[in-house]
């Protein structure tokens, strides 16, 4: 089974897109109508579909770092901080991060950008 995505608002859609067109699963929280959840609401919502989040925002650290401290389980998270990394090595990334991780690879865990 492939890693499927979970797009943070602050992922811009050019990322999305490259993703989609190499036929990765995306769902943004645009898409599921979250856009003004908080981080915690999110991390919730992608663990109950199975997907991973993806983000920019450093926010997502902190609540992963307190869900790991209180042995709260969380599909997981791929952080990439937007000044280090390329729309097109970012695309490249996840897309084989969804092509050869299962969903337990990366189960409570943050992965970070570029790999």
């Amino acid at each position: 089974m492939s890693l499927k995505f979970y797009m943070d608002v602050h992922i811009p859609r050019s990322i999305t897109t490259g993703l989609r067109l190499r036929n990765v699963d995306v769902l943004t929280a645009q898409d599921d109508a979250k856009t003004t959840a908080p981080d915690s609401q999110l991390i919730e919502r992608a663990t109950k579909l199975n997907r991973v989040v993806v983000t920019f925002d450093d926010d997502f650290l902190f609540e992963a770092t307190k869900r790991q401290q209180l042995n709260i389980p969380f599909s997981g998270i791929i952080y990439g901080h937007q000044l280090h990394v390329t729309v097109g090595s970012c695309v490249n990334d996840l897309e084989i991060l969804s092509k050869v991780a299962e969903p337990a690879d990366l189960r409570n865990r943050v992965e970070f950008l570029p790999l």
